[in-house]
């Protein structure tokens, strides 16, 4: 499985809201872009998806934002790619164009088909409150105080 650029600034960007917006607080592209390098066009597109599935809102205006439009609780790693990824959900494609289609067959279903199961299970058993807890932890594992 090879997710695209879409797919992981989505996941960074939906991340970087649920850590960062807390009390319904707005995080605007511009601060997200520029956290963490990423283009404001390319970003704006994104969240156009996003939105469209019901992952983040926006309210428009100078005060104005993103914020997650549920608990992050509520929202998985998959919901995100699901919206940001083309080819998430595709069938795969034949393995023989011609000769025996018993092995076409048994491939699809015994290989790719549990192979997508598999794939859509991981990555709906994650939240992105997991992915925010873990990252919280490993920043205070980082965070080391030295005393002299």
């Amino acid at each position: 499985m090879k997710i695209s650029t879409k797919g992981r600034y989505g996941l960074a960007a939906v991340l970087y809201i649920a850590k960062n917006s807390k009390n319904g607080k707005l995080i605007t592209v511009i601060r997200i872009a520029d956290e963490l390098g990423f283009s404001k066009i390319y970003l704006e597109q994104i969240f156009s998806m996003l939105k469209k599935a019901d992952i983040l809102t926006s309210i428009k205006g100078s005060q104005g934002g993103y914020q997650l439009a549920k608990d992050p609780s509520l929202i998985t790693v998959f919901d995100v790619l699901q919206s940001t990824e083309s080819n998430l959900s595709e069938k795969s494609e034949q393995a023989l164009q011609k000769g025996d289609c018993t092995i076409e067959k048994v491939l699809q279903e015994h290989v790719f088909q549990n192979l997508n199961e598999q794939i859509k299970t991981t990555l709906s058993s994650i939240t992105i409150e997991d992915l925010v807890t873990k990252m919280e932890n490993h920043e205070l594992s980082t965070n080391y105080m030295y005393f002299i």
